[in-house]
């Protein structure tokens, strides 16, 4: 006997060693080797006899367990097909032995059993007797256990897709476990319920209950003696919980209100007798009871929303225990639970159906309206602390989020009461502040600021419900804002909230003056918060009130020169936008001498730092006054006549030598080359065929950028250029149009001889950029492109961009193998080309023939790639695009895709595939090419390739969330 353990120890111990390593303090190079031991033995077939062995070993530690009985269920889910069909019977039974010998826990590994069992029911289609056998074997001491696996089974059942069993075999083995059973676990579990004097404070028994009322309905549960289970476990702390996912998972089957009247009948009054336990968890502040209670309410009033609307007297009560909890929720952590509810009661009421309700209604948003603005208040330290939150920068940060969400809640009573009462409690508040405590306010000391911020804020979350043409409220709280004192929260919010009306102060310009000095003097307070806010402000005064200031841009060039060297890069750039509004509005014969009076100076700047840009710090900072030049082009945009010069080309025409210059000079520095790139992105996007004149020194700059460089962002540039003066757009000549074409062209090549010296690995933003500009070529030049003598080397260069393992190279990639694809057809979705007629591209034969051509003789390698991709290396992401690619193959050559599949499968890894797994999937898709049925093919590979993936690649439960090494396909 000690001689077997040993042999058994003998084999699990490397396991063991590997689990200890992955729990211990050890280098990571130790872990990742732990880890690829572990991954390695969860997929292979020793597995099946150790994971027993260590869940039979009184010797194995819990956690080694826990991770045996984790591995096991991966094994039976993935992996039962290594297993002789003769033996999986065997495996059921000693499932169910360990579930004996671990029916009293610990309840970790007990799950994980259960699980194991519940999938071995699914897949064991000939085992007709589940839970007779189940409960057999378990017998009455081991109730608990029982009831765990039948609260798993629906789960697993719902879960059963990642299962290898036909949609048919799944459907038929759902209804055999679930529908066919619901009759005898209701039985069962009223039974238990009777028996047991313990059933109403057993969270297995309720959490079993909420698991089968996907296929118990509701009215059963309620007319049964569960519901009184249910309810009575909402008084015993260690049920409380569980009876809450209960009653809240009954309600979505009451959501059909008019199908399930008598239901609702019986349950509301019963839960309205619970509105009692509202003040009750108040009082004793117990959080959790509170929280549960409040969802309980809400989730009612969510499932009984269009009852409320409709029986707006008759279902009052719930919507005022919901306000309730509201108002009483001390901690603010359980309104959150609200939120939902009164928007889809907004949702409702303001339909003129349900005026009624409206009108009925309107007196409890108007509460909710003063019980919000309440809850927005900041804390109120302890005596002598000064921090608010107590060094808490989490709690202080999901107050913040908080306060957004509730300013959603006072959107939402707008809609209900109207903006102006809502805003009229705000103004009201702030008078109340007023007169009570101006005459104590310093700039030092503000007393009780947060009674006065709370409706800053509130007037501030409001502002998108706000018309611009309302008169009467803001009239009087706008004269009232400007005058707030200097605390440094009250004053951030003053501004914030003059920030969110600024479409109103354009309609009101007596109010701006006042207002334009409050926000610029923000910009000399000692709070950085304040500062921004000031920036942000200025912004939306710039940009709304445009016209206003355009009389005035000496003063605001003299405010712009005293304030930009000041500010965080963020708050310049919000600063430039408002000035470059106002920029854009001067009359045509001034904008040129306008933009050169801001851009120049900022031009200066970039010199100077860019000629002391000595390290990554200075040349971030020259990065970020190029995008202040960029926000001028991109706002001021004044509309020119075809054969008029553009004002603003004409200053780009001064600046492009200097960011030539710079570019040459800091070939290395990403954040620059990509500010530079995109400033000429913008002058083609804004000033589109004005640019003509520039056009050939921009791309020259472009491409030796690019060459000089080997920066992703200046192909970026490229497809600005292509796509505004490609064949068929308005005002371009045909010679204008070649160049461009030829223009790209020099890019690819340049790119084609950059994928040739280094690695796809060493350039994933690089082929992200090209292929999305090969792509806009293929759109705007389907026939140079699909003619070109560059076509086949392009496509193979995406073959090898195919081996990345990032989301956006992939994707880009795939995109433009679709695009390509496209024209192999009549009509090609993606093609934005129209010719000199404007009329829609027609596709010539020659170009679907070029596209067939192509596809002929690099098809089976863009096949294997796509498909392996799909199975080893994409991206979840990217696998409606790989998909895709192969649904347009099959479509075209549906006989050669069928056998370039054929011909990857023979390629995997031998001992990776189920038994007659390749042969079902060929079967299916040659079925599917013989019927036309082409599209249905995607199923087939999507569904295959997830399944191969799960099995093979991807990491299983039980090994932590340390990063899984991938599995390399090796063809």
């Amino acid at each position: 006997m000690a001689s077997k353990d040993r042999s058994a120890s003998q084999a699990f111990g490397p396991v063991l060693a590997a689990v200890a390593t992955m729990q211990g303090n050890v280098p990571r190079s130790e872990k990742t080797h732990a880890h690829e031991f572990l991954e390695n033995f969860q997929k292979s077939v020793e597995a099946w006899t150790i994971t027993h062995e260590m869940l039979q070993s009184p010797e194995v530690p819990i956690e080694a367990k826990l991770f045996a009985a984790t591995t096991l269920k991966g094994k039976i889910t993935f992996d039962l097909d290594q297993l002789p069909a003769e033996s999986v019977p065997a495996l059921r039974d000693s499932v169910l032995s360990l579930l004996v010998a671990y029916g009293s826990g610990p309840r970790p590994i007990q799950t994980q059993l259960c699980v194991c069992l519940a999938s071995l029911a699914i897949q064991m289609t000939q085992w007709k007797d589940v839970l007779a056998t189940v409960g057999a074997t378990l017998g009455s001491t081991a109730g608990d256990c029982v009831l765990e696996f039948l609260k798993i089974l629906p789960e697993e059942v719902t879960e059963g897709r990642k299962i290898n069993l036909s949609e048919e075999d799944l459907a038929t083995r759902t209804k055999e476990l679930l529908e066919d059973n619901a009759d005898q676990v209701m039985h069962l579990l009223v039974q238990y319920a009777r028996s047991s004097a313990t059933a109403s404070t057993n969270p297995r028994l309720l959490d079993c209950i909420t698991s089968w009322m996907r296929e118990i309905p509701a009215s059963e549960i309620v007319k049964s003696p569960l519901m009184d289970i249910i309810l009575k476990a909402l008084d015993n702390e260690v049920s409380f919980e569980a009876a809450v996912d209960s009653v809240c998972t009954l309600y979505r089957d009451t959501r059909e209100v008019d199908d399930s009247l008598p239901i609702i009948q019986t349950l509301f009054p019963r839960i309205m007798s619970l509105r009692p336990k509202i003040a009750e968890y108040a009082e004793a502040e117990d959080l959790e009871g509170y929280k549960g209670i409040t969802r309980l309410f809400a989730e009612a009033g969510e499932a009984w929303i269009v009852l409320i609307a409709r029986l707006p007297s008759e279902f009052r009560g719930l919507v005022e225990a919901i306000l309730e909890c509201c108002a009483r929720d001390w901690e603010r952590d359980a309104v959150s639970l609200t939120f939902i509810f009164w928007y889809e009661l907004k949702q409702y009421v303001t339909l003129d159906r349900y005026a009624e309700a409206r009108a009925q209604l309107a007196d409890v948003f108007s509460k909710l309206v003063d019980i919000m603005v309440k809850h927005l208040e900041y804390p109120r330290p302890e005596e002598g602390e000064t921090d608010l939150f107590g060094g808490d920068r989490e709690q202080e940060e999901k107050f913040r989020q908080f306060r957004h969400d509730m300013g959603d809640v006072l959107k939402d009573c707008c809609s209900v009461i109207g903006v102006s009462e809502c805003l009229s409690k705000s103004y009201q508040l702030i008078q109340q502040w007023v007169s009570k405590y101006a005459s104590q306010a310093t700039n030092q000391h503000v007393p009780n600021w947060q009674e006065l911020e709370a409706p800053l804020f509130s007037l501030r979350a409001m502002g998108r419900m706000v018309d611009p043409e309302e008169s009467s409220v803001l009239p009087l709280v706008i004269p009232l804002i400007v005058q707030i004192p200097d605390q440094e929260k009250v004053r951030f919010q003053a501004i914030m909230a003059l920030a969110r009306y600024t479409e109103w102060t354009a309609q009101h310009p007596e109010t701006l003056e006042a207002q334009l000095n409050y926000v610029i003097s923000g910009f000399q307070h000692s709070s950085q918060e304040v500062i921004q806010a000031s920036a942000l402000a200025f912004k939306f005064l710039g940009t709304d009130c445009q016209k206003l200031l355009g009389g005035h841009i000496a003063q605001l060039h003299t405010f712009y020169e005293s304030v930009i060297d000041k500010l965080k890069p963020a708050s310049q750039e919000e600063v430039t936008e408002g000035v470059a509004a106002v920029v854009a509005v001067q009359p045509l014969d001034k904008i040129y001498q306008t933009m050169k009076m801001f851009c120049d100076p900022l031009m200066a700047r970039i010199m100077t730092l860019a000629n002391n840009a000595k390290d990554e710090e200075g040349q971030r900072a020259v990065a970020d006054h190029l995008q202040l030049i960029t926000i001028f082009v991109q706002v001021v945009n004044p509309y020119v006549g075809p054969n008029q010069e553009n004002p603003a080309v004409k200053y780009c025409a001064e600046i492009l030598p200097i960011m030539t210059t710079i570019v040459m000079n800091f070939t290395s520095s990403t954040p620059i080359l990509e500010r530079v790139c995109r400033c000429w992105r913008y002058m083609i996007i804004s000033y589109r065929t004005a640019m003509a004149p520039l056009l050939p020194t921009l791309a020259q700059s472009i491409a030796s950028g690019f060459e000089a460089s080997k920066e992703g962002c200046f192909l970026w540039a490229t497809a600005a250029v292509v796509r505004e003066f490609s064949d068929g757009v308005e005002f371009v000549d045909q010679a204008t149009s070649e160049a461009v074409y030829h223009f790209y062209e020099q890019q690819a090549v340049a790119f084609l001889r950059i994928l040739n010296d280094l690695p796809p690995q060493s350039l994933p933003d690089v082929i992200e950029d090209f292929f999305r500009l090969s792509s806009d070529a293929i759109r705007f030049y389907p026939e140079k492109c699909i003619t070109s003598s560059l076509a086949i080397p392009i496509f193979s260069a995406a073959l090898s961009a195919l081996t990345l393992q990032q989301v956006e190279p992939v994707t880009a990639t795939l995109h433009y193998y679709r695009d390509l694809l496209g024209f192999a057809f009549d009509k090609p979705a993606v093609s934005e080309f129209t010719g000199p007629d404007g009329k829609p591209y027609s596709n010539p034969p020659e170009i679907q023939a070029a596209v067939k051509q192509l596809v002929s003789s690099q098809g089976h390698l863009l096949a294997q790639r796509v498909l392996t991709g799909m199975m080893f290396t994409f991206p979840g992401d990217c696998f409606p695009d790989a998909s895709g690619v192969l649904m347009a193959m099959f479509e075209l050559m549906p006989p050669e895709s069928g056998a370039w599949v054929q011909s990857t499968l023979q390629m995997l890894p031998a001992g990776t595939m189920k038994p007659g797994e390749a042969e079902r999937l060929l079967k299916g898709i040659a079925e599917r090419v013989q019927s036309g049925d082409i599209r249905r093919i995607r199923t087939l590979l999507q569904d295959f390739t997830n399944s191969y993936r799960r099995r093979n690649v991807a990491p299983r439960d039980g090994l932590g969330r340390l990063e899984a090494t991938r599995f390399r396909f090796s063809g």
